[in-house]
C-alpha cells in the first residue's frame, strides 16, 4: 500500500490518529502522556504492517519481505548510533564520525547501486531515503554533541513515525522529541485538531483534485507528443503537477502527523513566487534543502575554511553548492537526468551569486515590484526548466 496514493489510504491514516485524539478529549492530558505515546506506537507500527508486509524485494540473494528489511535498517541505525554515542563520549577523533555515517548510509547506497549492477534485482524499502537522512540527523547530533541520549522508543517512533515515512518531510530528532515529550492539554489538542483538518484538505485540493486534473488533460496529453511546443508544453504540465502531487502528499503527512500532537514542520511555502533561485530553494522541499543546508553545506564551507584549501571564501562557497547538489541529485537515483538535475541548480546558485555580488557595483538590476516581478518571472522558468531536466525527458530517461 503507497502512503497517500488513494483516498482510502488517507482515510486509514486519519482513523489511525483517532485513539490519540480521543484520550485528549477529557481535558487535562499529562497523566495520559504515556497512552497517547502508546497510540501513536501501536498505530505506527501497524501502519508499517499494512505497507509493507505484502510487499516482497528481490535482490541477488533472493526474495525478502520488506517488513524485514525494515527490521533490519532499524536495528542497525540503533546500534549504530548507540555504539557512536558511547564512542564519542570518550574520544575525539573524526573517524568514528566516518565509521557511523559510512555505516549509516550504507543501506541506502546498497538500494541505489544493487538496481544498477543487477537490472532484474531491487533492493531497500519505500522510504527508505528519508528515512536514511533522519537516522543520519541523529549521528550529526552526536558529533556535534547536542544529542547524549537515545531512548530506543523515541527513537524507533522518530525513524519510522508513518506519516512521514515515505516522503518526508524530513524532520530533526531533537524537534521530534521535544513533541513527544510534550504533554497536551485540552486547548492544545483542538488546535492541533484544526491544524490538521486544514492540511488534510488542503492535501485533498492538491493531491487528488489539481494534480490529477493536471495529470489527466495535461500532462498525458504532452507526454505523448512530440516537437518543441509541445515540449515546453510538457514542462509546464511536469512542473505544477509534481508542486501539487509533491506538496499534496506532504499536506496530508503534516496534517496526519498533528493529530498525534507531533508537528512535522512545513515543506512548501509559495516556491513558485520565489524572487530568485536562492529564494526558491527556502520555498521548495524546505525539509530537505534545510537538510543538505546544516548537514553538508555549511559543514563543508566550514571545513574548507578552515584548512585554508581556498584564498577565496566565495571559491570555498561554490565547491559546497557542486558538492551539496551533487549530492542531492545522487540522492535522487544514479540516472543521469537527476545528477544533471543537481549540478543545475549548483550552477544556477552560484550564477546567482556572481550576479549579486556584481550588480552591487554595476546596478544591473533594479529594485521595485516591477524588477521583482522580472524575478520571479524568470526564477520560474528556470526552475521549471530544471524539473524538465529532473523528469528525464531530455535524456530519455523519463
Amino acid at each position: 500500500m503507497i502512503p497517500y496514493a488513494t483516498f482510502t489510504y488517507v482515510v486509514l491514516a486519519i482513523f489511525a490518529g483517532v485513539p490519540s485524539i480521543l484520550l485528549g478529549l477529557g481535558g487535562r492530558i499529562g497523566r495520559l502522556t504515556l497512552l497517547t505515546r502508546l497510540a501513536l506506537l501501536v498505530s505506527t507500527a501497524t501502519m508499517l504492517a499494512l505497507q509493507y508486509s505484502d510487499v516482497a524485494v528481490h535482490w541477488p540473494f533472493g526474495a525478502t519481505r520488506d517488513i524485514w528489511l525494515v527490521v533490519a535498517f532499524a536495528a542497525l541505525q540503533w546500534v549504530t548510533a548507540l555504539v557512536f554515542l558511547r564512542v564519542r563520549a570518550r574520544v575525539d577523533h573524526h573517524w568514528p564520525f566516518f565509521v557511523a555515517l559510512a555505516l549509516g548510509l550504507s543501506p541506502l547506497i546498497a538500494a541505489k547501486v544493487v538496481p544498477a549492477v543487477a537490472p532484474d534485482s531491487t533492493f531497500g524499502f519505500l522510504g527508505i531515503s528519508y528515512v536514511t537522512f533522519r537516522a543520519l540527523d541523529v549521528i550529526f547530533g552526536i558529533q556535534d554533541r547536542l544529542i547524549r541520549s537515545l531512548p530506543a522508543v523515541p527513537i524507533f517512533a522518530y525513524l519510522f513515525f508513518f506519516p512521514t515515512i515515505s516522503a518526508g518531510p524530513i524532520d530533526r530528532f531533537r524537534r521530534f522529541q521535544q513533541d513527544w515529550e510534550r504533554p497536551r492539554d485540552r486547548a492544545a489538542l483542538l488546535n492541533d485538531v484544526d491544524a490538521a483538518v486544514h492540511h488534510i484538505f488542503t492535501g485533498l485540493l492538491y493531491k487528488f483534485i489539481l494534480a490529477a486534473l493536471i495529470r489527466d488533460n495535461w500532462l498525458a496529453a504532452a507526454t505523448d507528443g512530440t516537437g518543441l511546443l509541445n515540449g515546453v508544453s510538457y514542462m509546464y504540465a511536469y512542473s505544477l503537477y509534481l508542486f501539487f502531487d509533491f506538496a499534496g502528499y506532504s499536506a496530508f503527512a503534516i496534517g496526519i502527523s498533528y493529530l498525534f500532537g507531533i508537528h512535522t514542520p512545513e515543506n512548501f511555502n509559495r516556491p513558485f513566487l520565489a524572487r530568485d533561485i536562492r529564494d526558491f530553494w527556502e520555498r521548495w522541499h524546505i525539509s530537505l534543502s534545510a537538510w543538505f543546508r546544516d548537514h553538508i553545506y555549511l559543514r563543508s564551507v566550514l571545513a574548507m575554511t578552515k584548512r585554508g584549501w581556498f584564498k577565496s571564501r566565495y571559491t570555498s562557497s561554490y565547491i559546497g553548492f557542486i558538492l551539496t547538489f551533487g549530492l542531492m541529485g545522487f540522492w535522487h537515483g544514479l540516472a543521469l537526468h537527476y545528477i544533471l538535475y543537481g549540478f543545475y541548480h549548483a550552477a544556477l546558485l552560484i550564477g546567482h551569486d556572481l550576479f549579486t555580488r556584481g550588480n552591487k557595483r554595476r546596478r544591473w538590476w533594479g529594485r521595485g515590484r516591477a524588477w521583482q516581478a522580472a524575478g520571479i518571472f524568470l526564477t520560474v522558468h528556470a526552475v521549471c526548466f530544471g524539473f524538465l531536466l529532473f523528469s528525464g525527458r531530455l535524456t530519455g530517461g523519463g
